[in-house]
């Protein structure tokens, strides 16, 4: 019997696009437009100027921030500049451009560590995962050595969680992972266990995924360090809390992170990557991408460097049969909405869905009819009708009481709403509210 947690929904998920679909390699463009804000976090300092050469893997920019992860060229070529230019989160951010010379040549400093993974301490490998510049790869971005890094710190690691399950309709990078790179994410989660000094590892993965918990049993084999644990298939069962909360029995506190009940959770290619980091010495300049959508001609899961732009991996698919109404980065319940496909692929891409103009019309929404349904689907137990109503009222006051900041904005409540009201639009804004109003609150008593 599969696991789960109460509340959730089951969307249409049109993972069968691009769910069989072996990874293939997009080539590189001509030029690449590399962000220097890819992660939680500190935004990086470029250590290169323009007219500068640069060769694949080579570090581009840095900080001494404690929060954040350099980031990489990802091919050789020359920097034609460092100017702002579109970034998927909607505001134009510094980039460093890379004009292509289409030589691939790697870095000097690209090979593989010097000392086998039974021999590496948590300090190596926390430098390994900075210095590779690996983030939380399932959207988070949150750098992958601070998270290592502050749980050794505190003390308070008793889990290991790899999260496999990919929950968003459409999106099949992370189970493509698991049944081609089975031995990376397995020894990554292995390299993370041993920093963390633990003795088991459970990889979390849904049952609709039934090739890839396949792949990984059989490469586990009778191992008892490693675990997998399938849930049952529902959304939002990717998200962190409800993860914890399924394999743990343990609930995120308000405001608290989950090292705070124990447990680190980290994404499949982020120890995939962490892997690579120590075989082949490779930072992280390129992810695995589902590019989808039923106007894609041919939907396919692509390996794409960073710095790609949207358009050139859509292209790559064949392009469109008729004009997209929306481009997502993401999913359609949690991705975010691009105004251009000229913005590049970055750490965080997990995908590009292309949905037509019909798919993208909103309906119009009329008054709640307090039906309870969002009630019963919130997997974090709020009330979103009555975060509605004191939304609508701007009270903040009762926004804050009723616990708005738990609401992990995973779209379940809008999607049942019968009123097709924008609860998570809505609450996301008040959120946001509501932090301001707190920092003008602690302002002002300084």
């Amino acid at each position: 019997m599969a696991d789960t947690f109460k509340g959730g929904i089951h969307p249409d998920y049109q993972k069968s696009l691009t769910s069989s679909k072996i990874i293939e390699t997009l080539p590189p463009p001509e030029t690449l437009y590399i962000p220097l804000s890819q992660h939680r976090g500190a935004p990086a300092e470029p250590i290169v100027a323009v007219g500068d050469t640069v060769f694949v893997g080579t570090k581009i920019a840095d900080s001494t921030a404690a929060v954040f992860a350099p980031i990489h060229s990802s091919v050789s070529g020359t920097v034609k500049a460092i100017e702002p230019y579109y970034h998927p989160s909607g505001a134009k951010t510094t980039c460093i451009i890379i004009e292509n010379d289409g030589k691939d040549t790697p870095d000097p400093s690209i090979k593989p560590y010097d000392k086998p993974i039974s021999q590496l301490t948590s300090d190596e490998i926390v430098a390994m995962a900075r210095e590779a510049g690996i983030v939380g790869m399932g959207g988070a971005g949150f750098p992958l050595h601070f998270k290592i890094s502050s749980s050794i710190k505190c003390g308070k690691a008793e889990a290991l969680l790899i999260n496999g399950a990919e929950c968003e309709p459409y999106l099949s990078s992370d189970h493509r992972i698991m049944v081609e790179r089975t031995e990376q994410v397995v020894e990554g989660a292995r390299m993370i266990m041993r920093a963390l000094g633990l003795s088991k590892v459970t990889i979390c993965t849904e049952s609709n995924k039934p090739d890839a918990v396949k792949a990984l049993k059989e490469y586990i084999g009778d191992a008892s360090d490693v675990d997998v644990k399938v849930f049952d298939t529902k959304y939002p069962q990717g998200s962190e809390k409800q993860i914890i909360q399924v394999v743990m029995g343990r609930e995120v506190p308000t405001g608290k992170l989950p090292i705070d009940v124990g447990a680190v959770v980290t994404n499949v290619d982020s120890c995939g990557a962490l892997y690579r980091a120590w075989k082949y010495g490779t930072p992280l300049y390129e992810r695995v991408v589902t590019v989808t959508g039923k106007i894609v001609v041919e939907p396919k899961v692509l390996l794409c460097r960073i710095g790609t732009p949207f358009q050139y991996a859509i292209d790559f698919c064949s392009g469109l049969s008729e004009e997209p109404g929306k481009v997502i980065m993401g999913g359609p319940m949690m991705g975010q909405a691009q105004y251009t496909t000229e913005v590049p692929i970055i750490k965080t891409t997990s995908g590009i869905l292309v949905l037509s103009k019909e798919e993208a019309v909103l309906p119009p929404s009329t008054n709640c009819i307090r039906c309870g349904k969002c009630l019963r689907t919130c997997p974090t137990r709020l009330l979103p009708c009555y975060l509605n109503m004191y939304s609508d009222m701007d009270n903040l006051e009762e926004l804050d009481k009723l616990g708005i900041d738990n609401c992990i904005e995973c779209g379940a409540c809008t999607y049942v709403c019968p009123a097709r009201l924008p609860l998570t639009q809505k609450f996301r804004l008040y959120k946001a509210k509501l932090g301001e109003a707190r920092r003008n609150a602690a302002a002002a008593k300084k």
